[in-house]
């Protein structure tokens, strides 16, 4: 059973950086994508950041020039470098990982708010 689990959220300021990590139980390699979504209140889950099994990175609109994904696939962590932060980021943000032939994976989510 595959294990995601965020931490790194909190309250910022705007303009303020936060780091989030999603810690995967074991190899993370196995996945051919892995990504950064988030949710805020009332609205859809939308797509932050991905990045493959091959590192190749890819980004919504929103957040280009802003945040970075990223891993580190010996603690088989990836990461979501937040800068620049504005109000409209508070949301919740979930790490998901895809598998061949497999449902998707979700973390529990970590809560992301800025203030202005």
């Amino acid at each position: 059973q595959v294990q995601l689990v965020e931490s790194g959220g909190g309250l910022v300021h705007t303009g303020g950086s936060l780091r989030l990590s999603c810690a995967a139980s074991g190899s993370i390699l196995r996945f051919y994508v892995m990504g950064w979504y988030r949710q805020a209140p009332g609205k859809q889950r939308e797509l932050v950041a991905l990045i493959t099994s091959g590192g190749s990175t890819n980004y919504s609109d929103f957040v280009k020039g802003r945040f970075t994904i990223s891993r580190d696939t010996a603690k088989n962590t990836v990461f979501l470098q937040m800068n620049t932060l504005a109000p409209e980021d508070t949301a919740v943000y979930y790490c998901k990982a895809r598998e061949e032939g497999k449902p998707d994976y979700w973390g529990q989510g970590t809560q992301v708010t800025v203030s202005s």
